[in-house]
């Protein structure tokens, strides 16, 4: 079975893409989606001043304000209905992982398949709600302590900025699910990523303007461009690596049938946490000179001691950044991946590790190899965040070089590229079956 799905996958060309009518109906709906996020990123919240909302957002381009706006694809500079971008949604998301963890209801209800599986993404929309009226609701008094960024303050303007932005992150949660059941999936992440590639090409362009005028040398944007290409190289390298546990199935008996002893594997990605570890890792850090920034360095004198030692490229700023990472690297993935969980099913389903009992056993020897992969997984992440955050400190690069901001171009464009390569096998797969079926039917 496995030689022959290897055969089909090795089978798959452009040509197959062309003639798969479903798949080109499920990449045209995807690209008009995300034609849809990228115009709604350009439309203002009503009773703004988008002039001094621009002077506002290159001020504080640093912070967090610049990091999200990024991500959001400089929809939340531009203060558009899609500001707060998909990311409730996100942090809703990995709240109600968290709390699967600790609540016993909630554990139940991931355990009882697709019905639990509903109720929880019910409780996550409740939640993206919460999160993103918040979020607005701060956004909007925030705008009204700084004058002449709103045009007439005021309840009224707090209550359709926070309806706006909340609705506008309610039909992003929308159009996302709507791209993962009717596109090519990834719907959340095609999003996030169609923001950052949005701006790349202006990244680029400002970073060639700068050497025209003299700021940048020529070797530099060279080292720059090289270092990318070396980064995302990297990046598809780690992210495909695995463990392959080996996985054995004895000889059973089913009714009169008697199965033959069958091998399987079990992969463990190096890096299972994905993107998640960086993004946290970030937001916590940066918060602090967000709030200085807002205060307009008003704030107590901690705070802004805080924000000078914590600036991009100090050393303390790096030590805080690498430590964080490794340490939601090793959490995250503790909560993706459930040994115990895993070994129970392998016992369940009658499959065990050679060497290994079944059971407690196989959950500490899951343990134990998922824990030094996930040492591996984490020393990679902290050296792709680290060696662009110091270009981005001492060079002034843009922040669409980053570390965090390729790292989620690079596995989410690999992600979208194994959907498509499943979609074709699936097709090709159906196809061989009808033609069996055929032939066996002329017999």
């Amino acid at each position: 079975m496995a030689s022959a799905a290897e055969q089909l996958a090795a089978n798959i060309n452009f040509s197959s893409l062309t003639k798969s009518e479903d798949l080109k109906k499920r990449l045209w709906f995807t690209l008009g989606a995300l034609i849809v996020y990228r115009l709604g990123s350009y439309i203002p919240i009503p009773g703004i001043d988008t002039n001094e909302v621009a002077k506002f957002a290159a001020q504080n381009a640093s912070g967090i304000l610049g990091w999200v706006n990024g991500l959001a694809g400089g929809a939340l500079g531009r203060l558009a209905i899609f500001a707060l971008n998909i990311m409730p949604y996100i942090s809703a998301s990995i709240i109600m992982q968290l709390m699967t963890t600790v609540s016993p209801h909630l554990e139940a209800l991931k355990k009882e398949g697709e019905s639990g599986r509903k109720k929880i993404n019910q409780y996550t929309r409740y939640g993206t709600v919460l999160l993103a009226a918040l979020q607005a609701y701060g956004i909007a008094v925030g705008l009204e302590g700084r004058g002449g960024l709103v045009i007439d303050p005021g309840p009224f303007f707090i209550a359709t900025t926070v309806i706006t932005l909340t609705g506008g992150t309610v039909f992003l949660m929308w159009l996302g699910e709507q791209i993962t059941a009717r596109g090519i999936g990834n719907g959340t992440s095609l999003i996030i990523f169609s923001g950052i590639v949005a701006n790349l090409p202006a990244a680029v362009a400002g970073m060639l303007e700068l050497g025209r005028k003299g700021l940048m040398s020529p070797f530099l944007i060279m080292a720059i461009l090289i270092m990318a290409i070396a980064v995302v190289a990297f990046i598809v390298f780690f992210e495909r690596a695995q463990r392959r546990l080996l996985i054995q199935y004895p000889k059973r008996q089913v009714g009169m049938r008697v199965t033959q002893a069958e091998s399987s594997h079990l992969p463990l990605k190096l890096n299972t946490s994905g993107v998640i570890p960086p993004i946290f890792a970030s937001s916590l850090l940066l918060l602090p000179l967000t709030v200085a920034n807002f205060s307009a360095g008003k704030g107590p004198d901690w705070l802004n001691q805080a924000t000078a030692l914590l600036g991009h490229g100090k050393p303390l700023f790096l030590i805080l950044y690498a430590a964080l990472i490794v340490f939601f690297c090793f959490f995250y993935t503790s909560i993706m991946f459930n040994t115990k969980e895993t070994a129970d099913n392998l016992k369940k389903s009658g499959g065990f590790i050679l060497g290994i009992r079944p059971g407690d056993q196989t959950a500490e020897y899951l343990d134990r190899i998922l824990t030094r992969i996930t040492v591996i997984g984490a020393i990679y992440i902290v050296i792709i965040c680290l060696i662009p955050e110091l270009l981005v400190a001492y060079s002034g690069i843009p922040f669409y070089f980053g570390g965090t901001s390729l790292l989620i171009v690079v596995t989410v464009t690999l992600d979208t590229v194994s959907q498509i390569q499943g979609h074709l096998l699936s097709q090709q797969y159906e196809k061989l079956m009808k033609k069996a079926n055929l032939r066996g039917g002329r017999k």
